[in-house]
């Protein structure tokens, strides 16, 4: 088994490295105090091919691999976790399902868009009494005419708005339609779609989380995802991408923290000598890089199994899982090593651990993802395991 980055690999990772360093760690505590989604740096990024990394060049994208791909988002979390997932959500959710599910006609309408940065991709399932649950999903889809007439109220809508930006908003939406759960495409324009309410957040405070109501909405069949009935495949599919994907965050921000507490140890001197001479530091740094590690090849290894076209209904639950764990006990223990510093929003280590902690929320939360564990390990004895 060949565990090693290909050259390649390796030099992606540096530019991508490069990039976060020079772009996105300079204002990383601005745009989380301001709660501002970096347009610019959006718009840079797609410059350098990064909105569209995983799609095909036919459609100007950048044609990387699954593995490359949590590179970047590996890359950008180390510095802004909200930024990496701005990007998952306009790629693993939005842009991979169009390329694995839609019509050739939706590809080239709507794929271009999303990988030059003209629109950033959205993705619309949770409803106010509809989380995990998606068999209580309201929103309807009423065949009308030759189209659908969508109502009903999203919540929780990532990337929800980019307002007066220069950039449009595609939504990927899922409503009970008469085959059964459907996903459509939503331009922002589209009559009858209002972005409302701006969730205020603990963490991620870049990240636009928007309410959604769709009110006489119509849309076209030719924006219809996939087949009537078939949403709940595309969004498990979606999902499952997306685990990687915030186990890769996850991965970023655990191994950056470690090397801020590191640093921090090295440079405050408490009884004579810097604190990392004292075995209680140096037991948080070990501990938290022997979880960084681990979590390291859970990631690389579940994003080569997307490449590979492998199912991932376990083992994506388990980066998912895994990483939100280490990201949480990881920067928890780089405040406690910080101590007073570390409880300080003059310092990035508070909003490290305020991002880490909705790691364990958001693509579905750790208890979710541990009920879809044990279901694949109860299976050998065939016991139902239901949430």
């Amino acid at each position: 088994m060949d565990f090693s980055l290909s050259e390649e690999q390796k030099m992606f990772r540096a530019m991508f490295e490069d990039f976060s360093t020079n772009e996105i760690a300079p204002i990383a505590e601005e745009i989380d105090h301001e709660e501002m989604l970096p347009v610019d740096v959006l718009k840079k990024a797609a410059r350098q091919g990064f909105l569209g990394a995983t799609l095909p060049e036919e459609h100007f994208g950048a044609s990387l691999d699954f593995v490359s791909y949590a590179l970047l988002i590996e890359a950008l979390a180390r510095d802004c976790v909200s930024v990496a997932v701005t990007l998952g959500t306009h790629i693993s959710l939005v842009a991979m399902s169009i390329l694995d599910h839609g019509s050739d006609a939706q590809k080239e309408e709507f794929l271009p868009l999303l990988a030059s940065g003209e629109a950033i991709g959205a993705f619309a399932m949770t409803e106010p009494d509809a989380g995990s649950d998606t068999t209580s999903l309201e929103a309807r889809a009423v065949v009308d005419g030759e189209g659908y007439v969508l109502d009903g109220v999203k919540t929780w809508v990532a990337n929800g708005e980019i307002a007066n930006a220069g950039m449009d908003t595609l939504y990927l939406v899922f409503a009970e339609a008469p085959g059964g759960i459907t996903a459509f495409l939503i331009p922002s324009d589209t009559s009858g779609l209002t972005v409302g309410y701006r969730e205020p957040t603990l963490g991620l405070r870049s990240v636009p989380f928007h309410t959604l109501y769709l009110e006489g909405c119509r849309v076209p069949p030719a924006n219809r995802l996939g087949d009537e009935g078939e949403g709940r495949e595309i969004a498990e599919r979606a999902r499952q991408r997306m685990a990687i994907t915030l186990g890769a965050a996850a991965l970023g921000v655990s191994d950056n923290s470690v090397d801020v507490g590191a640093q921090f140890a090295t440079e405050r001197v408490q009884f004579d000598v810097p604190i990392a001479e004292k075995q209680a530091i140096q037991n948080f740094i070990a501990e938290s890089a022997v979880e960084t590690e681990a979590l390291r090849y859970l990631v690389y290894h579940g994003a080569w199994q997307v490449d590979q076209g492998e199912d991932l209904a376990f083992d994506a639950s388990v980066v998912k899982a895994f990483g939100a764990r280490v990201a949480r006990s990881v920067t928890d223990r780089m405040v406690q090593v910080m101590g007073g510093y570390g409880y300080m929003e003059d310092y990035p280590m508070a909003r490290k651990y305020r991002d880490a902690r909705a790691l364990g929320i958001i693509g579905g939360p750790t208890e979710v993802h541990n009920v879809l564990i044990a279901k694949n390990v109860f299976s050998a004895w065939e016991v139902e395991i239901t949430p």
